[in-house]
C-alpha cells in the first residue's frame, strides 16, 4: 500500500513544518510496524562495475555509516559491459525507535537518496520511502486493511491508489 508524505499528494517538502509532516507520517507507520522489535536499515548504490565508486553521488556513506555491505546484485543483460550495473545494499540492524532514521528520511524527502528501506529481521514487513511518500508491504491482508484505515488520509485519491 501506498501512502502520501504530504497534503494534497504534495511531493516535496518546502519549509520546516512540511518536513514535520513528513517525518510525522513516515515514523508514525514505522512505529506501528517496528515499536520494540529490531529492524535493519537498508540503503543502496550502484556502479558500473561491481566494486567501483557509486555511478552517482550520493550521502549514502555519510547517512548510513553503519551499513555493511551485504549484497550485490549485478545486471549483466546488456551484451555491452558498459551498460551493466552493480546495485549494492548496505545494511545494519538496529533497535527500533522513533526518529532513529530521521537523517535519511529527510534525505529521501529532499530526493538526495534513493532506494532504502526498513524491514523486520525476516523481511516480512518493509517500508520503503521516496520522494513523496513510503510503500509499506504487510504480512496479510487485514494487517493491510487496519493500517489503511488508521491512515486513510495519507492515502491516494487516484483510483490505483498510486
Amino acid at each position: 500500500m501506498r501512502f502520501h508524505s504530504l497534503p494534497g499528494s504534495k511531493r516535496h517538502p518546502e519549509s520546516e513544518d512540511e518536513y514535520a509532516i513528513v517525518l510525522d507520517r513516515y515514523n508514525t507507520v514505522l512505529d506501528e510496524l517496528f515499536t520494540g522489535l529490531e529492524v535493519f536499515v537498508v540503503t543502496m548504490d550502484w556502479s558500473c562495475t561491481p566494486t567501483g565508486p557509486a555511478g552517482w553521488p550520493t550521502p549514502r556513506q555519510e547517512l548510513h555509516p553503519d551499513g555493511a555491505h551485504w549484497w550485490t546484485e549485478s545486471d549483466q543483460d546488456d551484451p555491452d559491459p558498459e551498460f551493466h550495473t552493480h546495485t549494492r545494499l548496505y545494511a545494519d540492524r538496529r533497535p527500533w525507535r522513533h526518529g532513529c532514521v530521521d537523517d535519511l528520511l529527510r534525505a529521501v524527502a529532499d530526493e538526495s537518496i534513493v532506494e532504502v528501506f526498513i524491514t523486520d529481521p525476516e523481511l516480512r514487513r518493509i517500508h520503503h520511502p521516496y520522494d513523496g511518500g513510503a510503500d509499506v508491504i504487510l504480512t496479510t491482508p487485514t494487517e493491510r486493511d487496519s493500517l489503511r484505515a488508521r491512515h486513510a488520509g495519507w492515502l491516494s485519491n487516484h483510483p490505483a491508489g498510486l
